[in-house]
């Protein structure tokens, strides 16, 4: 049976990579607060990965109860530094202040997918990409953001790698489609497991 398809994110940036790849879908936004999730007792406690993974499954599942017999994606993005769980910036002070961090240093990105059905979890997965950032002067760094404004609040950690953010970077280990936010390849793979599009 092919069930239509929902795509349970607000992000430009996922719905643009997915209608790139030829998907016919609609668009409804979750109703959660990922940072009331976040702060639970037993979600305190998780690493980036499976704060990732849990919050892509909480979007994947509050959509699909509003969306009866089609497949949800739902979709989350950490970025980690060790342990330590950054989110987008509230302003530029706050972005300049996270790039500052991230320089001369490697932190992963971690994206994770879901696709649920009536509720149900029917597949998982998060992709990792290893990002290694350059040393840049504080002045090259004033430049960037001024250049960028108010783009810069729009991905965690204050850059965008298919625009001027990849001058940011020194090293990308990974896949391109995880840096910007859906693990495609292995989304794509599902859905074809799934009879969902052509093989």
């Amino acid at each position: 049976m092919i069930h239509p398809l929902v795509l349970a994110s607000s992000s430009p940036f996922r719905r643009q990579l997915l209608e790139n790849a030829g998907l016919v879908f609609k668009v409804d936004a979750p109703r959660i607060d990922e940072r009331q999730i976040e702060a639970l007792p037993a979600n305190r406690a998780l690493g980036p990965v499976d704060l990732a993974r849990t919050l892509s499954t909480a979007k994947a599942i509050d959509v699909s109860l509003r969306n009866p017999d089609a497949i949800v994606i739902g979709g989350d993005q950490t970025l980690s530094l060790g342990n330590t769980v950054f989110h987008k910036a509230p302003d530029l002070g706050a972005a300049r202040e996270q790039l500052m961090e991230l320089q001369g240093r490697t932190h992963d990105l971690n994206s994770a997918i879901t696709l649920a059905l009536n509720g149900k979890v029917l597949w998982e997965h998060v992709g990792i990409a290893k990002m290694t950032m350059r040393s840049v002067s504080p002045a090259f760094m004033d430049g960037y953001l001024e250049r960028m404004g108010p783009k810069a609040l729009m991905s965690v950690g204050g850059y965008q790698l298919e625009g001027e953010g990849v001058q940011l970077f020194s090293a990308i280990e990974g896949d391109y489609f995880t840096v910007l936010g859906v693990p495609l390849l292995p989304l794509l793979g599902e859905l074809r497991t799934l009879g969902q599009i052509d093989e």
